[in-house]
């Protein structure tokens, strides 16, 4: 691929709180590492959740931790000295690799509903970056297309509604097998339903210098806010909406 300007790359990031580079990745990696995670799920694993954070997020992916296992050819990816670069110049020195985590989807599963991976009422300039790595297309015959709302970092919390709902604003990605996708922790973001095969993508997750690791333990759905160290709800935004 042609020479990247990262400071270019980096004010689209925060103009959008997204960025999307196609063929970043060689496609022989991709390969490896699609063959691995196929190998890992198999066809039919099991959910890792509660059944009440399944129904209230209308969430079904599954996650698997690589590097936690000792599957080294993921280093590859985080030691890629572009996405190094890259990521520097968007959260600027000090920054961290917090994991690397894989996310399976099966045919029929429900994909992700709205959500944001951190809560902006706790610190607004606390937040993560995903940095999503695509091992096969994302097809309109499998689904699981990603939407994002550009801006929607500088928002606040997401509005409460619909976990589905169909914004006007959105902006629908479909990537292909060796795209990098950068999103902000605060950008509003959910996966269409996963109609035919499985989808797969892995999220090399990283924070700026000085954000607590456990950033991402309270996610913020538009029907509540989930804590996954305790596996509960610790708000039902729709009732509190109602008062």
């Amino acid at each position: 691929m042609t020479a990247l300007n990262y400071q270019n790359l980096a004010r689209q990031f925060w103009r959008d709180g997204y960025l999307v580079i196609e063929d970043f990745f060689d496609l022989t990696l991709m390969g490896c590492y699609q063959q691995l995670i196929v190998e890992h799920f198999g066809s039919s694993p099991e959910f890792l959740h509660t059944d009440e954070f399944l129904q209230k997020s209308a969430t079904e992916v599954i996650p698997w931790f690589p590097q936690k296992e000792g599957v080294d050819e993921f280093d590859a990816v985080e030691n890629d000295h572009r996405l190094k670069a890259l990521t520097e110049a968007i959260l600027g020195e000090g920054w961290y690799h917090l994991y690397c985590m894989t996310m399976f989807s099966r045919q029929g599963t429900k994909g992700q509903a709205w959500h944001q991976d951190c809560d902006p009422e706790e610190d607004e300039n606390r937040f993560n970056v995903n940095r999503l790595v695509y091992t096969a297309d994302i097809t309109p015959e499998i689904g699981g297309q990603t939407l994002v709302v550009p801006g929607s970092h500088r928002r606040g919390t997401i509005t409460v509604g619909d976990v589905n709902e169909e914004f006007s604003d959105q902006v629908v990605l479909s990537p292909t097998k060796g795209t990098l996708v950068l999103l902000h922790g605060h950008t509003w973001h959910r996966v269409r339903p996963v109609t035919g095969g499985y989808r797969v993508s892995t999220n090399y997750r990283c924070c700026p210098k000085g954000t607590p690791e456990g950033i991402t333990d309270v996610c913020v759905y538009r029907n509540m806010r989930y804590q996954f160290a305790t596996s509960s709800v610790i708000e039902d935004r729709l009732l509190r909406n109602a008062y």
